[in-house]
């Protein structure tokens, strides 16, 4: 049942119980025990909601920040990923295969604030041994969901 409960939500978290409940053959009482066990388990780690904060007439930018970066001895890179993560700035912080080591997901105001945070306090890490920044210009799909509105074919046609 968890499996099945956790593919639901996943893709819409805020699914009446209900009715969730009658999709799975179960009582309401029995989904709602087990969310709450998979949230004391940390299986569910939370409830977020997507937001096009162009649309909502509000100024941020996103970057992905690609860090390469020395493991700390008998931690490997845990300690450098909590590190990171404490920094209210970031999002997400990924340990990732290819050329870095992590991938960190961050907004700010401005590209200078991204800018400045990357310089001033991710770079200043002492294992962190290099950073490049890619900036997102335009969200066409995030967390499943297509955020960028379908163009429409403005061509003439002709006969």
């Amino acid at each position: 049942m968890r499996e099945k409960i956790l593919t639901f939500i996943e893709k819409n978290s805020r699914i009446d119980l209900a009715e969730l409940a009658v999709i799975l053959g179960v009582e309401e009482v029995d989904v709602a025990n087990e969310l709450e066990a998979m949230e004391q388990e940390r299986i569910i780690c939370g409830y977020p909601t997507l937001i096009d904060w162009d649309k909502a007439g509000i100024e941020k930018v996103s970057a992905l920040i690609e860090v390469r970066a020395t493991p700390q001895r008998e931690m490997g890179f845990d300690k450098v990923a909590e590190r990171i993560a404490r920094y209210p700035e970031v999002n997400a912080v990924y340990l990732i295969s290819g050329g870095f080591d992590f991938l960190v997901s961050l907004e700010g105001k401005t590209l200078r604030e991204v800018s400045q945070f990357v310089s001033e306090k991710l770079s200043t890490i002492d294992t962190v041994l290099s950073t490049k920044t890619n900036f997102i210009l335009k969200k066409y799909k995030d967390h499943g969901t297509v955020m960028a509105a379908p163009t429409k074919d403005e061509r003439i046609m002709m006969a």
